[in-house]
Parts: structure tokens; sequence; C-alpha cells
């Protein structure tokens, strides 16, 4: 029996992340690599995928290039990839536990979205999953310099709340992402621990 996903007693504002955490969409995010990188011979292993969860699309391309000696042009290649995933994206699925957290706490304390992803495409997984009125903060790849394990995006969302990062609590099913998070002195909260989600 797994615990049930809560609050820590001194949380004042809520983030979280979206992929992996709102949104089961690893599946769906995987897939789309896959079938733009093997245009580029790339068999693209999904511990690879995991390792790199949280991080946008062009520094993982980057990341890809390092690791297989590949020259593909990120920019063009990440957008290729988000292309790939906005035609499937209406494939992913809610992941409940951490959304009925999101609804009790509605209203009664500050809440944002962290994610590593990009704007238009998280607001759109957002409205997939029923929650585009329950966020006014969303952080984005396109708003930081610094994609997650730096905790860029997790400070703006706290700023942007007005609540100091020792009280934000950030939810999350990266590895990188509670890095990000603690290294940005946040309550960090590794959903996995709580609720199974598409790890294959």
């Amino acid at each position: 029996m797994r615990k049930v996903l809560e609050i820590n007693p001194k949380t004042q504002a809520l983030i979280f992340d979206l992929d992996g955490t709102l949104a089961d969409t690893m599946q769906v995010h995987f897939i789309a690599y896959q079938n733009i990188l093997k245009e580029y011979g790339i068999d693209y292993p999904w511990e690879m995928f995991i390792a790199l969860a949280g991080i946008p699309a062009v520094d993982t391309i980057i990341k890809i290039n390092e690791t297989f000696g590949t020259n593909m042009v990120p920019e063009k290649t990440g957008r290729a990839k988000e292309q790939e995933y906005e035609r499937m994206m209406h494939k992913m699925k809610p992941i409940n536990p951490v959304i009925n957290l999101v609804k009790k706490y509605h209203g009664k304390l500050p809440m944002a979205v962290g994610t590593g992803g990009y704007k238009r495409l998280a607001w759109k997984s957002l409205e997939i999953i029923g929650l585009e009125n329950y966020f006014d903060i969303l952080v984005s790849a396109d708003d930081i310099t610094h994609p997650k394990p730096h905790p860029e995006t997790f400070l703006k969302c706290a700023e942007q709340m007005g609540i100091s990062p020792k009280y934000c609590q950030v939810f999350e099913d990266g590895q990188l992402g509670i890095q990000a998070a603690k290294e940005g002195g946040m309550i960090a909260t590794l959903v996995t621990d709580f609720i199974e989600i598409s790890r294959r």
C-alpha cells in the first residue's frame, strides 16, 4: 500500500512539474523522440530518456549529440521532436493523485507549474487534463536561462507567487527536478514514491 500524497505542514505554496507529475506524458515524449531520432540512426534508450527528464528538447538534443557523436542541429531537431509530440499529445493521461491535490488546495494556497517544456504546449497539456483554469502562473523553458537541475524554474515560480522558497513544496517525478527543488531551498516531493506512472 503506497503512502498518501500530502503537503508538508510548513508549506505555504505548491509548485508542480507537469510532464510525469500532473500528466502521464512520458511514454508519448519517448515515442516522439524515438520517431525523430531514428532518422539519424539513433536508437534512443529509455534509460537515457528518463535520466534527461525535465530538460528542454534543445538541451536534450545537445546531450544526445555528445553521447552519440552526432551533429544534429539542436534547434531544428528539438522543434521537430516537439511537433511530433504535439501530434500525439492527446494520448496523455491525467495523474489523478496529484491532480486531486491541485483541486484540494486550489484557492487555498498559491500554486504554480514549473516545467522544462515549452509554454504553448504546456498550456495545451493542462487543457487536455482539465487543469487550464487552476493555474495562473506557469514557468516554462521559454522563461528561463538555466534548465533543471538548476533551480531557476522553481525560484521564478516562488517569486511570482510571492512566497519564500523555503515555504514552497515542489512535486516532481524526475531526479533532476528534485535536485533543482533542493538546490532552491524548497521542500521536494518525489511523486513516484506515492503513485505508479508509465515507466515501461
